[in-house]
């Protein structure tokens, strides 16, 4: 009988973790489709962003032309030609609960921090969520210059990625950095994220073959009453934010999906649990009860 207690205990205290994971489950799934919402929307943005700042280049590529000029592009679209200081910024969570997901961001992390080492390059490493400095120790990374918690705070707002845009540039402008990298998940769908280190200061924007008719629209051309230039450099400081705003927004999806799967796997292996543990129960109950029917019968019997 004392291993029918053990085993309605042990039941009990499952079945209790397992309304604590299903809770966490519905939490998570609610946070991840307000973040797909506002990615979706941003995705959009940003890719129109783009293409207008493209309409800008190539509307500057036909003045050079023409004018038989040369126009300096804005700071933050030119690349370093020998590029020797990098900043690098690993973007993780401040919980657990998620499965791999920050072991993962700390891999890439550390596989980009040791290929810029063997280039020969300096890098400064600064993590934002308690759990990145953790994850880069475990792999072996002692030397971090700094590290934030509680970067992000349930859902993302726009004033809380310029806070954390104006955290880089002060980051950058500290270690006088050529280049500025963040490691984060690319949010793709519910089931697929990549992990990646992507530039973000200086811009990597380049015209294509297919850019070449994106300053046309139909028989209609654009026209600019600011000098192209000028446009272009307002463009390029909204799209920095918006740049930075769409990482974080990637990143705190893929948050939200990897601890949803993370809670929904462990809903179903404490689900498992209870029904092995409760077939145990019922068939050492019912022996119990057996072993006492043939007691209380052979006792008779020999009454």
């Amino acid at each position: 009988m004392a291993n029918l207690k053990e085993l309605r205990t042990r039941i009990e205290r499952i079945k209790s973790t397992h309304k604590i994971t299903a809770a966490m489950k519905m939490v998570a799934a609610s946070k991840f489709r307000r973040a797909q919402l506002t990615l979706e929307k941003s995705e959009r943005y940003q890719k129109l962003l783009i293409q207008n700042i493209k309409k800008v280049m190539l509307e500057l590529k036909a003045l050079e032309a023409k004018e038989g000029v040369s126009f300096m592009l804005p700071k933050l679209l030119q690349q370093p030609k020998n590029p020797k200081v990098y900043a690098l910024f690993v973007l993780a969570s401040d919980k657990g609960l998620c499965g791999n997901y920050n072991h993962l961001i700390a891999k890439e992390a550390k596989r980009r921090i040791d290929e810029l080492k063997q280039q020969g390059k300096k890098v400064a490493v600064f993590c934002y969520g308690k759990k990145a400095e953790v994850g880069l120790r475990r792999l072996g990374i002692a030397q971090i210059d700094g590290s934030y918690p509680n970067v992000i705070k349930r859902h993302l707002t726009y004033t809380e990625a310029l806070n954390f845009l104006q955290n880089v540039w002060d980051k950058k402008k500290q270690i006088n950095a050529d280049v500025c990298e963040i490691v984060y998940s690319d949010f793709l769908s519910g089931l697929t994220k990549t992990f990646l280190s992507k530039q973000v200061i200086p811009f990597d924007i380049e015209l294509t073959e297919e850019d070449k008719n994106l300053d046309k629209c139909g028989k209609a051309y654009y026209a600019y009453q600011q000098h192209p230039l000028d446009v272009l450099e307002q463009f390029v400081t909204i799209y920095m934010r918006t740049s930075i705003f769409e990482v974080l927004i990637n990143s705190q999806a893929s948050e939200h999906v990897s601890r949803m799967t993370s809670m929904d796997n462990a809903n179903r292996n404490a689900q498992d649990m209870i029904n092995s543990l409760t077939f145990k129960y019922n068939s050492l109950r019912q022996s119990a009860i057996t072993t006492e029917l043939v007691e209380i019968v052979a006792g008779a019997e020999a009454m």
